[in-house]
């Protein structure tokens, strides 16, 4: 395969990684957004669900001390590219690209945690609407 398929293929793993990203954020932020707004679409229960699991994917893999596996298929089609991989986690490497910010790993792992406990806790503030009902 030519160098320059490897780096697509990395380059649309970071899209989908920034999306994924965004879905955790926004899928938050819309949630109670939409409570107050009276959307009602934001009780479905498969967004909900698809979110919650997400982000418990997410917090999992920082207890566990564990790199996002994309962000692994990411670093080594990057590397097969001939370019540099980053050390740390997706989030850690973005963050310090873009806002030059650097936090030790506990850091993350406590950011993760509370907000995938605040996700967790919106299915009880803005329960979710069971499938069939």
């Amino acid at each position: 395969m030519d160098n320059r398929w490897f780096l697509v293929l990395a380059d649309l793993i970071l899209v989908l990684h920034m999306v994924l990203v965004a879905f955790v954020i926004l899928g938050l932020v819309v949630t109670f957004a939409g409570h107050f707004l009276k959307w009602h679409w934001v009780r479905n229960f498969w967004f909900r669900l698809s979110h919650l699991i997400v982000i418990g994917i997410v917090v999992l893999q920082s207890w566990l001390g564990v790199l996002c596996p994309l962000t692994v298929w990411e670093m080594t089609l990057r590397e097969k590219a001939g370019r540099a991989a980053y050390d740390g986690s997706f989030i850690q490497h973005w963050l310090q690209s873009v806002l030059y910010y650097s936090a030790p790993d506990w850091v993350f792992v406590l950011v993760y945690s509370v907000f995938g406990a605040l996700v967790l806790a919106s299915w009880f503030w803005v329960r979710p609407r069971w499938p069939g009902k």
